[in-house]
């Protein structure tokens, strides 16, 4: 009987090769591999690796979720919940630019639900949703702690205080407007 001789090198380089890519050929997985490794696949780490993936991917999609739920050996459903609780997670991909406008009190008694209300009518959205042109996310928040210059939205990132509808309207048009 006559063995075959195997080359341990070449053995080697092909398990550290399947190592370095996923098996659906997509890198972004290997960022949360990293993150789930670094947290010995606790349970607990959930919130960071959700995270890690919104950063990753720009949001998180359902195989996302699924493939954080089986390797944190998590149901789905408690991972889905997590992911819908927090406000900070998105399930669709968000628009080139977002707008989020408080609803807190001090902003809500100071219009900003009129503000949102014609929001929603300008760009065709309900809160939640983007633009049909992929141009603005529209978001709403309970508070966002500006209560002190209310009504408040928040345009990519950067606080607004004391907005009314025509202002926050001429601010959406400049990102609607081809460029």
């Amino acid at each position: 009987m006559q063995t075959a001789k195997v080359n341990p090198k070449s053995e080697q380089s092909s398990a550290n090769k399947e190592k370095a890519e996923h098996a659906s050929g997509d890198k972004r997985f290997k960022v949360l591999d990293v993150t789930m490794k670094r947290n010995q696949y606790r349970q607990d780490a959930l919130i960071e690796v959700l995270h890690k993936a919104q950063e990753a991917f720009g949001y998180l999609e359902d195989d996302v979720l699924l493939y954080i739920a089986r390797h944190l050996k998590l149901p789905l459903s408690q991972v889905y919940g997590v992911a819908t609780f927090y406000h900070l997670f998105s399930l669709k991909p968000s628009g080139e630019h977002t707008c989020v406008v408080c609803l807190g009190t001090a902003c809500y008694v100071k219009g900003g639900d009129k503000i949102l209300s014609e929001l929603e009518k300008q760009l065709g959205v309900k809160v939640g949703e983007t633009s049909a042109d992929g141009k603005v996310s529209l978001v709403s928040a309970r508070c966002i702690g500006a209560c002190g210059i209310a009504p408040a939205v928040v345009f990519d990132g950067a606080v607004a205080g004391k907005q009314d509808l025509e202002a926050v309207s001429q601010k959406i048009k400049t990102w609607q407007s081809p460029e």
